[in-house]
Formats: C-alpha cells, structure tokens, sequence
C-alpha cells in the first residue's frame, strides 16, 4: 500500500474540522497509508522551512497559489501516477504566513488548489477531500461526478 506524507504547519483547533479530517482519513485507508504531521510554527519562516525539509521524504508536491492549477481529475492523474510507479509522496500545507521559498524550490511539483486564500486549516479538510476523490476516480467509483 502506498505512502502519503501531509505536513501541515499548525494544529486543527476546531473539533469540526478535526472530525471532517479524520472521515477523510477513515475514507482514505482503503487507498493508502496516511500520515499527517502537525509542524509547530515557528518565529521565522526559514525555521518553518528547514523542519518542512527534513521531514520530506520521497517525491514533494506543495500546494501553493503560485503553483499550477489542477482539475480533480488531474490531480488524480498525478496521484495515480506516483502511485503506479510506487513512488513515496509528500504534500506540504504552509502556516498562514505562507512557506519558506527554500521548500517550494526543493518541490518536485508546486500545485494549486485556487488563485483564492484560504485558511489553513480548513484547507487541509478540502485537500483530504480531493485526494480521496482523486483515489475514487482512479477506481472508477461513482463518487466523481
């Protein structure tokens, strides 16, 4: 089974957010193993970034509004590409102050979810959702519509 890595800056401090979360989690373990680490913030965003670099492991995708707009299917696409080639990923999700340039530059791919700013920690709820949609439409499943 293959190996996600989400790094996020910040804790979830909303038990809503926490509970769509972990649904997404539940959702996803038929899929993949997942692992989310919570980074604390920190005073700089260079301190940020060099604990978002030791923690990267395999290949990094960070989302960023800078990056490249994706559709789900897409996104998908690239998911299902990592996975077909049994590469370890990452996902990096910033504080909102945004990310160090250290961690978009080591990035292997610099995607966007919107040109909108959301906030962090409900974004990490969107990003769960789209990743289990991107697994349910490389299964075929009728989810995607």
């Amino acid at each position: 089974m293959i190996r996600i890595r989400l790094l996020c800056v910040g804790k979830l401090k909303e038990s809503y957010l926490r509970e769509a979360c972990a649904e997404y989690e539940k959702r996803l373990s038929r899929f993949c193993k997942l692992e989310i680490a919570e980074l604390a913030e920190r005073p700089s965003l260079a301190e940020e970034g060099g604990e978002i670099l030791s923690r990267v492991r395999g290949k990094s995708v960070v989302l960023a509004i800078e990056g490249k707009p994706l559709s789900s299917e897409e996104f998908a696409d690239m998911v299902g590409g990592f996975c077909d080639r049994g590469e370890e990923f990452t996902f990096v999700i910033g504080s909102s102050c945004g990310l160090d340039p250290a961690v978009k530059a080591r990035a292997d791919r610099l995607v966007s979810f919107s040109r909108m700013t959301f906030p962090h920690q409900l974004f990490r709820v969107l990003f769960l959702e789209q990743l289990y949609r991107a697994f349910m439409i490389g299964a075929g499943a009728e989810y995607h519509k």
